[in-house]
């Protein structure tokens, strides 16, 4: 629909997709992606990065004159086109063009959010001697302390895009919703190179800590949701966090290490075992194969080894026994609601997840027939939110 090239109409159409929670107009993604040759990074660059600059300049020029509506909804749209040019600019070293971007990302955004009603309040959540960036996004609708939604993240997202993923649709329905960037996500990782960890719990203690220091924060009534990756983090989180009344995980993912051992099968079982200690030309062949195609290597060598702060496959492989929530599942008090989407490979493992949870679980199908399937039922956020919100009315009642 925007771009004959696969990757790229699956990243232009997930910034289209924020377009009901007022993330984008389906006009200015269009003539962007008319501008963006199929496979031209330079480009969509370039491009997203001008229709970000103009739409802002629609923000500076409305806030100017005094139009508060007009002036935020211009900067939110603004913030998620300036996300949208940089994912091609994924890697090590970052880029002067990268952090630029991300840097005007976050400066919208922030008009943005001193101008909505209610603002959104920008936190600093203390973790192991820094920070950690976030958003307490309060609902209007909310009587005195009220049931909270925290929103972790997964690879490549950042607590602005997951203000659309989560909080426009809690605070619609009187949850607060906290948003934050953990270690290798957003701020975090770009400016802090802080890479991911697999151990989330010692993540969201801290997190909780801080939401619990608030007098509209109901303790009794409060939830974790993480989407994309974030549905592993989410689980291993709540694994080790018994204050939490609920988890959602969308996708509902038991690991990297399960998908990665069916992508290295053809490995010796002792490469698998130890692949640091395994001769380097075993992973000749994957690291061509990587190599040969654009959309493998972003999302392999750009992304992933930067988020883990890594180097090499064998390093990869060897990090991603970690990732696992096979112990931590069994470690999970609370209602847990597992979201399986069809046609996403990350969710495969829904089922597994399903088994391995002892407690209160709920699995829920989002299908092709209903238009949900897909990474994180992008294309019918709005069921997803339906299900999701709707179950966690029933975990989480009103007092």
């Amino acid at each position: 629909m925007l771009s004959g090239d696969t990757f790229f109409e699956e990243q232009a159409m997930r910034t289209l997709s924020h377009t009901q929670f007022g993330g984008a107009d389906f006009g200015e993604c269009m003539v962007t992606m008319q501008r963006v040759p199929p496979g031209d990074m330079a480009a969509w660059h370039r491009e997203w990065t001008a229709t970000a600059d103009r739409v802002a300049a629609i923000g500076d020029a409305c806030a100017a004159d005094g139009h508060a509506v007009s002036a935020r909804e211009a900067y939110l749209r603004a913030s998620n086109y300036y996300r949208t040019s940089y994912l091609m600019l994924f890697g090590t070293p970052v880029s002067p063009e990268l952090m630029h971007a991300f840097e005007r990302e976050s400066a919208t955004f922030r008009e943005f959010a001193s101008r909505a009603d209610p603002p959104l309040e920008p936190v600093e959540i203390p973790y192991e001697g820094t920070t950690l960036p976030g958003y307490f996004c309060p609902s209007a609708r909310a009587k005195g302390r009220a049931p909270t939604l925290i929103a972790t993240n997964g690879y490549d997202s950042t607590i602005h895009e997951m203000y659309f993923a989560f909080a426009v649709a809690a605070n619609r329905r009187g949850y607060h919703c906290l948003l934050f960037d953990g270690p290798g996500q957003g701020r975090a990782l770009i400016k802090q190179r802080l890479p991911i960890r697999p151990d989330w719990e010692q993540v969201i203690r801290p997190v909780v800590d801080y939401a619990l220091t608030r007098p509209d924060v109901d303790p009794s009534r409060l939830a974790l949701a993480g989407w994309s990756f974030g549905g592993y983090l989410s689980l291993r989180g709540a694994g080790g966090e018994p204050r939490l009344g609920a988890c959602i995980a969308d996708p509902a993912l038991i690991g990297l290490w399960e998908p990665m051992k069916k992508m290295f099968a053809e490995l010796p079982p002792d490469a698998l075992a130890n692949p640091r200690a395994a001769d380097p030309a075993l992973f000749a062949p994957y690291i061509a194969r990587i190599e040969s195609s654009p959309v493998m290597r972003w999302k392999v060598v750009r992304r992933a080894f930067w988020v883990h702060g890594i180097q090499s496959l064998a390093d990869y492989l060897a990090i991603a026994r970690e990732f696992d929530n096979r112990q931590a599942l069994q470690s999970i008090r609370c209602p847990v609601f597992l979201a399986w989407e069809e046609n996403d490979s990350l969710a495969a493992t829904a089922p597994q997840v399903f088994d391995g949870v002892t407690g209160q679980k709920t699995l829920v199908r989002f299908l092709a027939s209903e238009g949900a399937d897909g990474h994180c039922a992008m294309k019918a956020r709005s069921l997803f939110h339906q299900r999701m919100f709707d179950w966690l009315d029933s975990v989480l009642p009103a007092k």
